[in-house]
């Protein structure tokens, strides 16, 4: 973070009594993180409230402290706000139109977000200094952050915009609207919440009508309701997938255990770049093109963007990382979050490998009044994509489970995460690729990491 005086961030949040003449050279909504010189936001959680802990902070550096309620006896200046969280947007919103002159990316969609966003960073910081968010930031408090977190000579800030509903990411975009906008996909994850895909697609776009009108929005070709935003900016639009007409392109794409090939054609210049990368999933040439498109509307050329992927492999756990097990098993962990698009996706990676396949599927959250319907889909097109064994966690799953055998599938249905470490210690062979996949309350991880560190757990 640039620097910045007390009196300055009093101003940015809405406070105008004068405030004693301190330097903050940092931000913490958490006493445990907090850092001599930095303020500390009291923003109240579900479990923990920073406001009965302030001594705390003060005791760890913090040289002010923002909070909704006075109270507490400190020697630091307290500066009370009506509400924190809207506080910390607005001096993230202050900072990044006042204090840096950066190009912003900002990137949403239903899936792949947090994986396009690393592949941009590793794109972009070949070219300039890049700051990026840390696994998801991507909510109301994780993007004002990153914002925070850029320094005098940031070239590229890049923000991952994340949504529950409508009008979350139209809020984000108020706090930094993006010189270049990326939609990876518009799919079913939170459909429950929203009432439909049309719905999602309408929050999702919020990002392109939010963006700077002068900028560039990059579209996946692939996905009609991500092309359909193209009516919601008046910004350049530059398009990526594998259609025949987008601008930015795959072709040739070789998969493996561990690696995806490709090449990459820019059909504006003619340009054409073979790329290798080290990730799991076709689904993710797609990410890939969406990074190498960045690059290209930031000043690189075609194959400065595409070489700076060569050798990229995945930065955020969970995401289809590969996992090496006990005798010979590899875990594909995708346990970070789940919809029915991802999961899809997922299965027909995994099928695309070598060795017995396995699925390890728990519920899709948030799905509503369309949860069955979709867990029957998955089901479907886990026996249409070859998954030798599918093992379905919890009463979420029955008609996946139920869907995948009457397709002829081998399926079997598990009440719970230990019955399903059971049957796969028993049952697991070396060279079994495994898939673990679920929405993110599910916790399906320790399935990978109790077989990962089990000396015994797979078969002789």
């Amino acid at each position: 973070m640039i620097p910045i005086s007390l009196g300055d961030l009093a101003r940015a949040v809405g406070v105008t009594a004068p405030v004693p003449d301190v330097r903050v050279r940092g931000v913490s909504i958490d006493t445990r993180t907090v850092v001599a010189g930095d303020v500390l936001f009291a923003i109240p959680g579900e479990r923990v409230d920073p406001h009965s802990l302030l001594t705390e902070a003060e005791a760890a550096g913090a040289v002010a402290l923002v909070v909704e309620r006075a109270g507490t006896e400190t020697s630091v200046p307290v500066i009370v706000v009506e509400d924190s969280l809207e506080a910390l947007g607005r001096l993230a919103h202050w900072y990044w139109s006042e204090r840096l002159t950066c190009q912003t990316i900002g990137i949403t969609g239903s899936s792949g977000k947090t994986t396009t966003k690393d592949l941009v960073a590793q794109v972009l910081e070949s070219y300039g200094p890049t700051v990026w968010p840390q696994g998801s930031f991507n909510t109301e408090v994780g993007v004002p952050l990153t914002i925070l977190a850029a320094e005098p000579g940031t070239r590229f800030l890049v923000l991952e915009m994340a949504m529950r509903g409508t009008g979350h990411i139209a809020y984000l975009t108020r706090i930094a609207s993006p010189d270049v906008a990326v939609v990876t996909n518009v799919g079913h994850a939170h459909v429950g919440l929203l009432g439909g895909i049309d719905q999602v697609a309408v929050a999702k776009g919020e990002l392109i009508e939010g963006m700077n009108p002068d900028g560039v929005a990059i579209l996946n070709a692939d996905d009609p309701r991500v092309m359909a935003m193209r009516s919601r900016t008046h910004a350049r639009v530059v398009t990526f997938g594998l259609s025949a007409d987008a601008d930015v392109r795959a072709d040739h794409v070789l998969a493996t255990t561990g690696t995806l090939q490709f090449d990459v054609i820019d059909q504006r210049v003619v340009a054409h770049t073979s790329v290798e990368i080290g990730f799991v999933g076709r689904h993710n040439v797609l990410n890939a093109l969406a990074a190498i498109a960045v690059g290209i509307e930031c000043g690189m050329t075609p194959q400065a963007a595409a070489e700076a992927l060569n050798g990229a492999r995945p930065r955020s756990s969970m995401r289809m990382e590969r996992v090496p097990g006990a005798r010979g098993v590899t875990f594909i962990n995708d346990a970070y979050n789940a919809n029915p698009e991802s999961m899809k996706s997922a299965l027909t990676s995994v099928g695309d490998l070598e060795g017995r396949r396995w699925a390890v599927l728990g519920e899709m959250r948030e799905l509503g009044e369309f949860a069955d319907a979709l867990h029957a889909d998955v089901g479907r097109h886990a026996a249409e994509a070859g998954i030798d064994h599918l093992v379905c966690i919890g009463e979420g799953t029955r008609p996946m489970h139920q869907a995948a055998v009457a397709q002829g599938a081998e399926s079997l249905w598990l009440p719970n995460t230990d019955d399903a470490i059971e049957v796969l210690r028993a049952g697991l062979e070396p060279g079994d690729v495994v898939l673990v996949k679920a929405s993110r309350s599910v916790g399906l991880e320790r399935i990978v990491t109790a077989l990962s560190r089990d000396e015994g757990g797979a078969a002789e």
